[in-house]
């Protein structure tokens, strides 16, 4: 059985406008949520970008989170102007506070986009050998080649009687040779028992013996690095 852990990259291209508007903050923010799902679907993210990624989607929800608190402040100040001509000045401090916000949130699209535009620029690099890389229908997936050899070592003398049975998921990263780099647990047997805590562990290490023939491009002369998936059925 193999797995394939997708990770994604995105990017958010935003345009700043030269006078910026609550209207035209929504319509840059509504934009940019737009590519943003567009980009989404195109991109294949690798997990070293992953934290990146992260970050620019935070910045992204606090320009949003300041967009809508200017926003909110703006319409504040008009119905102030419609119920009390005479407030003035208290609508004059209102709205430099509204414009304030609206530049910071200016500012923070600003910043967005110079990340995304990195993030861009990153992800369309083309691969080379040795590169980890997310699969998909352009690449060969890495084959096991002594599956069928490698069983979980679980200690006869504690199991025998209540052998835990199931299945375990195990996602390995396989390097450009063949070779296991890393193994963490995607799916482990049912219950907190200590019998399903070892028999996780020994699939985790039965999983690092794999030998595979690696991942490839479909014209099979440049091989990659991923992470795939490999099962383990206890019976």
């Amino acid at each position: 059985m193999r797995f394939a852990i997708a990770l994604l990259l995105f990017a958010l291209p935003l345009s700043a406008a030269k006078k910026p508007t609550v209207p035209q903050l929504q319509t840059q923010v509504k934009q940019l949520t737009t590519e943003r799902d567009d980009l989404k679907q195109r991109l294949a993210a690798t997990e070293d970008l992953q934290q990146e990624l992260m970050a620019a989607r935070k910045s992204r929800d606090l320009a949003k989170a300041e967009a809508d608190v200017a926003r909110k402040e703006v319409e504040q100040v008009r119905a102030s102007q419609r119920e009390n001509q005479e407030g003035g000045d208290a609508i004059v401090k209102e709205l430099q506070g509204a414009r304030q916000a609206a530049g910071e949130a200016k500012a923070e699209v600003a910043r967005i986009k110079v990340e995304n535009e990195s993030l861009q620029r990153k992800a369309s690099t083309v691969p080379v050998e040795g590169d980890l890389v997310v699969l998909g229908e352009d690449l060969t997936p890495a084959r096991a080649i002594n599956l069928n050899r490698i069983t979980p070592r679980l200690k006869s003398s504690r199991f025998f009687g209540s052998r835990p049975k199931g299945v375990v998921v195990v996602n390995v990263l396989i390097s450009e040779k063949g070779d296991v780099l890393a193994a963490r647990l995607i799916q482990g047997l049912p219950g907190d028992t200590p019998e399903a805590r070892e028999a996780d562990e020994a699939c985790l290490e039965a999983a690092k013996r794999i030998v595979f023939d690696p991942a490839a491009a479909k014209d099979g002369k440049t091989r990659f690095k991923v992470w795939q998936g490999v099962g383990f059925f206890l019976d």
